[in-house]
């Protein structure tokens, strides 16, 4: 259990240093575009430090969409940047599971992630394995609701996915904390990075604001007993900058015995 933060992408060592972190996560674009990663001018450093370094891709990312104006640029995107989340050693992508418009079948949305995956596999593979991260928001999400995460996983399980589990994001949508690990696992036989955030909003809000661990609505021990369970690589994603994501990590340690 290797514990860290998401940190900016200018000089993520940096910023791992200052918060004591084992583990860092960043993205290599705009999250909220569509333009291509450039290459990081510290991707050597990355590559052979001694961090556990993961990307987010942007959140504009939707391969379940039915509309191909966003599915296809989603998926040649996603492609993109697995290609240079390997260029800095990274161990995972984070791509959120998407959703399908009101109205639109979910079942075509599962199917397009399949698609996705295929289409990734026809082009030579993904370079980083994609870490399929649950969502907090809309009913007609691929990742919300562990019911449908389960028919997720059946369509796409067969290749080279991962899972990676957001706390505040499973509290905001409806999903218990307590034995959420065995219950995962349960679905996807895994759990590759553990998001250890607080939420500002309360069980089943549907809304995605991350606090800073017992500053929120969810009883920190939860978290902690989550991370204990997973025993996967942690990333806070909080406020605060250094000084909030530095004492939820602290926090962490501590309550986990490490």
């Amino acid at each position: 259990m290797r514990i860290g933060a998401h940190v900016d992408a200018t000089d993520p060592l940096a910023a791992a240093a200052a918060r004591d972190a084992e583990t860092v996560q960043f993205f290599l674009a705009d999250p909220q575009g569509w333009k291509a990663p450039q290459p990081h001018p510290d991707a050597d450093r990355l590559r052979t430090a001694d961090i556990d370094v993961f990307v987010h891709a942007p959140y504009v990312i939707n391969v379940a969409t039915l509309n191909n104006r966003i599915r296809i640029p989603s998926r040649k995107l996603m492609l993109t940047h697995a290609s240079a989340a390997a260029t800095v050693g990274a161990k995972g992508l984070i791509v959120h599971g998407g959703h399908v418009n009101a109205g639109d079948d979910l079942a075509k949305g599962i199917d397009n992630w399949r698609k996705a995956f295929a289409y990734a596999a026809d082009a030579g593979g993904l370079a980083t394995p994609v870490l399929i991260e649950n969502t907090a928001g809309g009913d007609n999400a691929c990742a919300r609701r562990f019911d449908n995460l389960a028919r997720l996983w059946d369509a796409v399980g067969d290749y080279d996915v991962g899972f990676c589990l957001d706390t505040c994001h499973a509290h905001a949508g409806g999903e218990e904390l307590l034995d959420i690990v065995d219950r995962v696992k349960a679905i996807t036989g895994r759990i590759d990075l553990i998001h250890a955030n607080d939420s500002k909003d309360g069980f089943d809000s549907g809304r995605d604001r991350h606090d800073n661990l017992g500053n929120g609505k969810i009883d920190p021990d939860l978290v902690v007993a989550a991370i204990r369970a997973a025993d996967a690589p942690v990333v806070v994603e909080t406020p605060g900058g250094v000084t909030g994501q530095r004492a939820d990590i602290a926090l962490l340690r501590d309550r986990a015995g490490r």
